[in-house]
């Protein structure tokens, strides 16, 4: 599987993988626009994966508003990522991992030694981990959690008020 598991505290690895439109998107490029909710899930379609994504889809304006921008990352093609993002009107991006290289690189279980994880990591606007949550079952917890610690991140308990709104140490790592 990996090396180790990321955990919080650690600087997420760089990447570049295709989204559902076939384009080459980067850690650094998704960085640029504050923190970043990268979800790793098992498979496009499925009753927990199309669950936790129309989930990221109802939440997606609070995250937004928050400073995130939410990606979903499983190896199916970019082909199955189109239909499923088309199918269930998903306004953020789905990254293909193929290969499951950049799952071995964040260190995501598989489940029963089979099943692709389902783990969410929020990364703040320097690459820096600053929350982890893994369940396979509790679909609904990821996008839950995810805002949570994006508020947070914020200095926020509800929507956000503005682009320069520092966190509980002064930081601004969401924009």
């Amino acid at each position: 599987m990996s090396d180790k598991s990321l955990r919080v505290g650690d600087a997420a690895p760089d990447f570049t993988l295709s989204d559902q439109e076939g384009k080459a998107v980067s850690l650094r490029e998704l960085l640029a626009s504050g923190c970043l909710v990268l979800y790793f899930y098992p498979k496009d379609d499925t009753p927990g994966c199309t669950a936790e994504a129309c989930s990221f889809r109802d939440e997606h304006q609070e995250l937004a508003e928050a400073g995130a921008v939410v990606v979903g990352v499983s190896s199916d093609d970019v082909e199955s990522h189109r239909r499923f993002a088309e199918k269930h009107r998903l306004p953020f991006r789905l990254l293909s991992d193929r290969a499951g290289e950049l799952r071995r690189r964040f260190g995501v279980p598989k489940t029963l030694g089979l099943i692709d994880g389902r783990v969410t990591y929020v990364i703040d606007s320097q690459g820096i981990i600053r929350h982890i949550f893994s369940s396979q079952l509790r679909t609904r917890n990821h996008v839950e959690e995810a805002l949570r610690l994006v508020r947070s991140l914020r200095g926020t308990t509800g929507p956000a008020r503005s682009s320069e709104t520092p966190n509980a140490t002064g930081e601004r790592n969401c924009k």
